[in-house]
């Protein structure tokens, strides 16, 4: 089968999932599939009825990273220093980038595997949730590659500069329970209990405020220059989230949010 990533609606609550489908290669990355990630995140980004996304991949593994044999392809990538090395690198990066400035929550549900290039988009998700046997690991140290500034930065930031040295050092794998002990995920689950958990929380996200989340992504990815302060002011005042949030509150029922109004 040809290596694609889909989209696919949930329950009809604004919640999209998005699976890197690869299952040959246990979902590794091919050129094309870094490349369509970005279209694919613009196109759901302008539709205004997608509220959460999940990212994960099929056949119980998320992702194993980039997919070497392309750099196998030409004689100048065979080396890793290459032409095909860079360029690989560099669609990750873009991918891992759009994935990180996306301006709704993103979760990743980790299955098996999220290795190397796999890690990337799961560190670029808002939050991260694994199953009790997934495997963690960076390794850019087995194949002689730099790993992207870009990439080490967002790692030290979720696990703080020891771990990161740890990982990307020794190319080593960890459990989930390490992962979740450094940061690197938010929650661990069973197996059979990790689809469940993820689905109620990203429904529970898709009836919050998207006005509240997206001032906090911005604010908690360190935006917070005096334009994006005046931005979100302006956006709070010519919205009525504040107003609906309290008279549900007060009324004791489920919020009707709708910011932004089309």
């Amino acid at each position: 089968m040809e290596p694609i990533l889909r989209v696919r609606a949930e329950h009809d609550e604004g919640v999209r999932t998005l699976t890197i489908d690869h299952p040959a290669k246990r979902n590794a990355m091919t050129p094309a599939m870094w490349r369509r990630l970005p279209e694919l995140l613009a196109e759901l980004a302008a539709d205004p009825d997608v509220r959460v996304l999940v990212l994960t991949g099929a056949d119980g593994t998320f992702c194993a990273g980039a997919d070497i044999s392309a750099l196998r392809d030409t004689a100048e990538g065979a080396s890793g220093n290459g032409g095909a090395a860079r360029e690989q690198q560099a669609l990750a990066v873009a991918a891992e980038e759009a994935l990180a400035a996306f301006p709704r929550p993103t979760l990743a549900l980790v299955r098996g595997h999220c290795v190397g290039g796999g890690c990337q988009l799961a560190a670029a998700c808002d939050l991260r949730f694994a199953a009790h046997d997934a495997r963690f690991g960076i390794t850019p140290a087995k194949l002689g590659i730099v790993y992207p500034a870009s990439s080490t930065e967002r790692l030290v930031r979720l696990t703080g500069p020891a771990t990161a040295k740890f990982l990307l050092y020794s190319g080593e794998l960890i459990d989930a329970e390490r992962a979740l002990r450094v940061g690197l995920v938010d929650e661990v689950h069973p197996g059979a209990e990790l689809d469940k958990r993820v689905a109620e929380f990203a429904r529970t996200l898709a009836a919050r405020s998207a006005l509240t989340q997206a001032a906090a992504k911005e604010f908690a990815d360190g935006r917070t220059g005096p334009d994006r302060v005046e931005h979100w002011q302006r956006e709070a005042a010519r919205s009525n989230e504040a107003a609906e949030g309290v008279a549900a509150f007060l009324d004791r029922r489920a919020p009707r949010f709708v910011w932004p109004r089309p």
